[in-house]
């Protein structure tokens, strides 16, 4: 099975639900996923530098804990000048990527986004942006491309519009969630989507409804990981998500997109001590070191017990090589653009 999903980059339904639940193919499926990065990519692992500029967010999704309704979180932002001042020492640090992620903050209105991104362009020629701060119109993600962003992280979270309403408040929806992302390729970004591993109420037939969706969008990236609790959302006591099916679906997504660029996120990293090594044996390729000050790193809490909150920038550029470095890869610091923008 495994041959036929590299060879085809598809499998029947059924091939796909016996892939994602059974350990059966698992040895096969780590060893082609490695050996199919390493036809494309060789050992490299690009590095982010990920700025989490506020955790303020008008959203009130039932698993986040920069929600809405969290009444017990210390809000932030950082101001313009605080930005700028991560990249100029993320730079000085050989950071070639720029990741500004945040909640969707009214604050952060499109021109204030567009000001910031021109800035950090101009200031910054040689390096990529990207964004991720959520659902807009496809007017405003035109203005952040042309303002000079090159990258848009949107994960769709789940496909399937049922499960969807499960994770979300009524305000929200799957259609548009999607939309978003057809939009933002069709303006021209790298696009990232993604899901969640283990999230309340998902299935199997479920994360195969994602798989579908990604073979119809073709993402530049893929980022995935483990659900992890919030001590203050609804989903405070759900169990979270597991390690191997978190590594599974990498390899799978590997065989299935050979030039996607694949995170290997810190949620993985904090489920178990060596995720983000073992991400890397079963395919994934990119690593998001934070930037953000470390005062304001505890305030931006998606989920419990997050990793690297107490790390200057140097400090955890230093660490990720070392990890990276002793899983057998090599760290590259260079924009690391998708394969198929670079041969357009």
């Amino acid at each position: 099975m495994i041959e036929a999903l590299r060879k085809n980059r598809d499998l029947t339904d059924e091939q796909f639900l016996e892939l994602l639940t059974s350990d059966r193919w698992d040895d096969a499926l780590k060893a082609a996923a490695d050996e199919v990065r390493r036809s494309i990519y060789g050992d490299a692992v690009y590095l982010r530098g990920l700025i989490e500029f506020t955790n303020y967010c008008r959203n009130d999704c039932l698993y986040c804990g920069i929600r809405r309704s969290n009444r017990a979180l210390e809000r932030y932002r950082l101001t313009p000048e605080e930005i700028l001042a991560c990249c100029r020492e993320g730079h000085a640090l050989g950071f070639r990527t720029f990741v500004l992620q945040g909640g969707e903050d009214p604050y952060w209105t499109d021109d204030r986004v567009c000001q910031i991104v021109s800035q950090i362009r101009e200031g910054y020629p040689d390096c990529a942006i990207t964004l991720s701060i959520g659902e807009k119109s496809r007017e405003a993600y035109q203005r952040f491309y042309d303002a000079g962003a090159d990258r848009y992280l949107l994960r769709h979270e789940t496909a399937d519009p049922a499960h969807y309403a499960m994770l979300h408040p009524a305000e929200m929806s799957c259609e548009n969630r999607k939309r978003c992302l057809y939009d933002l390729r069709e303006i021209g970004f790298q696009i990232g989507a993604g899901i969640m591993v283990g999230a309340p109420f998902q299935t199997p037939a479920h994360i195969l409804a994602d798989i579908r969706f990604l073979q119809d969008l073709q993402p530049h990236m893929i980022g995935i990981g483990p659900f992890l609790p919030h001590k203050d959302t609804p989903f405070r006591d759900r169990k979270p998500g597991e390690l191997q099916p978190v590594l599974r679906l990498l390899g799978i997504l590997r065989l299935l997109f050979p030039d996607v660029l694949l995170p290997a996120t810190t949620a993985l990293g904090t489920l178990h001590p060596l995720g983000r090594e073992l991400g890397l044996q079963w395919g994934a390729n990119v690593i998001m070191p934070n930037l953000s000050p470390v005062g304001v790193r505890e305030k931006y809490m998606l989920y419990d017990n997050k990793i690297c909150t107490g790390e200057e920038s140097a400090q955890c550029r230093g660490c990720m090589e070392r990890r990276v470095t002793g899983s057998g890869y090599r760290v590259v610091m260079s924009r690391g653009d998708s394969p198929r923008m670079t041969q357009a």
